[in-house]
């Protein structure tokens, strides 16, 4: 009949889907890559099925697939939205997982280029923002699947957010500001103990101790220095000794 407006049915194939159907549809989506897809479906049947065991399984590998579709705003969103609304759930740890994840991966790369730019100008807060939930993932659920992952990611970023605090002091030390080159450099070595960059720090106080005529606690810094091996040496939790210097 002319004139006839297309079948609402036709127009939407998952209108007479159950949960589970709906689900399921959503699932292979995601399965299959389309996150965009999986997303949408997600949408719907949260929309139209708000409770049950199929509304929070959505919710959470919905923050997964804007994880994957690179979109860190409502992914972490979904997730904090599951933490909040389902803190008993049995995979509530996935939840903060992807947290971790989604930050990791979007500013580790940002991170890595720093030395490109000036380093000052960088603001490594997902990446602290990223240490935090993996933090609070292994505090919470330390028998979690995804905890061994978390932890070797949460050694990576504090490397990282070391080597950022580096830049900054080398920055300030090559543009004469030499009290807030020592300020970044005894950062590391309080906050990052651990790190890789604990020796170029000192380092970077023995150079801005000396440019400023201090040559007592230069020489302290070169002491603590020597005390603490070569330039290969890999540094344990003793080395937090190097704090007593300054104390």
């Amino acid at each position: 009949m002319f004139g006839t407006s297309p079948d609402k049915e036709s127009a939407d194939p998952t209108k007479n889907m159950s949960a589970a159907e709906l689900y399921q549809k959503a699932k292979t989506d995601l399965d299959d890559g389309d996150y965009a897809t999986a997303i949408k479906g997600y949408e719907s049947l949260q929309s139209r099925f708000p409770y049950g065991k199929f509304a929070q399984q959505s919710m959470l590998e919905m923050a997964y697939a804007y994880y994957r579709q690179g979109e860190p705003e409502p992914a972490i969103s979904t997730a904090d939205r599951f933490i909040k609304q389902f803190p008993n759930n049995s995979h509530v740890d996935y939840a903060y997982y992807v947290k971790g994840l989604t930050n990791f991966n979007g500013e580790i790369n940002v991170l890595s280029s720093i030395s490109a730019q000036d380093p000052s100008e960088r603001d490594p807060q997902a990446a602290q923002d990223s240490f935090n939930a993996f933090k609070e993932l292994i505090s919470r659920y330390p028998e979690s699947k995804y905890t061994a992952d978390a932890r070797i990611r949460m050694q990576y970023l504090v490397n990282m957010l070391a080597k950022h605090e580096l830049h900054v002091a080398s920055y300030y030390l090559r543009r004469g500001v030499y009290i807030a080159a020592v300020n970044r450099a005894q950062d590391i070595l309080k906050t990052y103990p651990n790190s890789p960059s604990t020796r170029p720090a000192l380092e970077i106080m023995v150079d801005a101790y000396d440019k400023m005529g201090l040559t007592e606690l230069r020489d302290g810094a070169k002491q603590v220095l020597a005390a603490n091996g070569g330039p290969t040496d890999q540094h344990t939790s003793d080395n937090k000794s190097w704090w007593k210097f300054w104390k």
